[in-house]
C-alpha cells in the first residue's frame, strides 16, 4: 500500500511539474516573441532613418508619442523633439553611416553596440562644420513600450568624438 500511495504521489508530482515547466517555457516563448518583435521594429525604424535619411522614420509606428532620449542636458520628450534631436546626426553628417555591431534584448529591454561615421560636413547641436572625419562606437540602452520605442539613453566616448571633430586637443 506503501508503494502504491509513493507511486501515486511522485506520478502527481511529476505530472504537475511538468505542466508548471509547460507554463514556464510558454511564457519565455511569449516574451521571446515579443523580444524578437521589438528589435525588428527598431532596427527597421532606424536603418530606414540613416540609410534612407528619412527623418520621418520616426513616427507613431514605431515610437511612443511620448519617447524620450535622455541625454547629459536633460530629457528630450515626444516625438518631433526627439525626431529634431536625432536629426542633427542627419544634417551634420551628409554621408552618415550607422551600422548596427550587435543587439539583444529581453523582453521590452533592448541594448545596442553600434557604430557611427561620417564626415561633419554640415551644422550638428550648433557646431558648425569641422570637415573632419569620425569613427565612434557606444551603446544604446532602449525600453520599447507596447511594440514601440519609448525611451533612449546613448553611451559613447563624448570626449574622443569632439577630439575627432577637433574641437578638443
Amino acid at each position: 500500500m506503501k508503494k502504491i500511495i509513493l507511486l501515486s504521489i511522485t506520478t502527481f508530482l511529476l505530472i504537475g511539474c511538468k505542466q508548471e515547466l509547460n507554463k514556464e517555457c510558454e511564457s519565455l516563448a511569449q516574451i521571446n516573441e515579443q523580444t524578437e518583435k521589438n528589435i525588428n521594429t527598431y532596427k527597421v525604424a532606424w536603418d530606414a532613418f540613416f540609410e534612407n535619411r528619412d527623418s520621418n522614420a520616426i513616427n507613431t509606428d514605431s515610437f511612443d508619442e511620448q519617447v524620450t532620449v535622455v541625454t547629459a542636458e536633460g530629457n528630450i520628450t515626444g516625438i518631433e523633439a526627439f525626431r529634431d534631436y536625432y536629426n542633427n546626426y542627419l544634417t551634420g553628417f551628409s554621408d552618415a553611416e550607422f551600422n548596427f555591431i550587435d543587439i539583444i534584448g529581453q523582453g521590452d529591454k533592448i541594448v545596442k553596440h553600434w557604430n557611427f561615421k561620417g564626415t561633419h560636413d554640415g551644422e550638428m547641436f550648433g557646431i558648425p562644420a569641422t570637415n573632419k572625419k569620425v569613427d565612434i562606437s557606444g551603446t544604446t540602452v532602449v525600453l520599447m513600450k507596447n511594440g514601440k520605442v519609448l525611451k533612449e539613453q546613448d553611451f559613447f566616448d563624448n570626449y574622443s568624438f569632439l577630439m575627432q571633430l577637433g574641437l578638443l586637443e
